[in-house]
């Protein structure tokens, strides 16, 4: 298994009617994000600790809250605020 990111509840739906300009943003920061977590839990699936918290991260036209999921190697979208500019 290697890391990734993916929308999980509601962020899923909302990404649905977001801009492509705003989802865009949104993916390239939780790749970011997707590196960071890698480079840092080396070896993620053994890692006995808890989760690090999760954090929200602005970008243009909105901001999402994300978490990371080190033992199932995820970063996890769970919301997305998108104001429309």
């Amino acid at each position: 298994m290697s890391w990734s990111w993916e929308y999980a509840f509601a962020a899923e739906e909302a990404a649905r009617t977001a801009s492509p300009a705003f989802l865009a943003e949104v993916e390239r920061k939780a790749s970011e994000l997707v590196r960071a977590a890698e480079a840092l839990y080396v070896h993620g699936r053994g890692h006995r600790g808890v989760d690090p918290k999760g954090g929200d991260i602005t970008v243009p036209g909105g901001m999402f809250r994300y978490q990371i999921v080190v033992r199932s190697e995820r970063v996890y979208v769970v919301q997305l605020t998108y104001l429309g500019f």
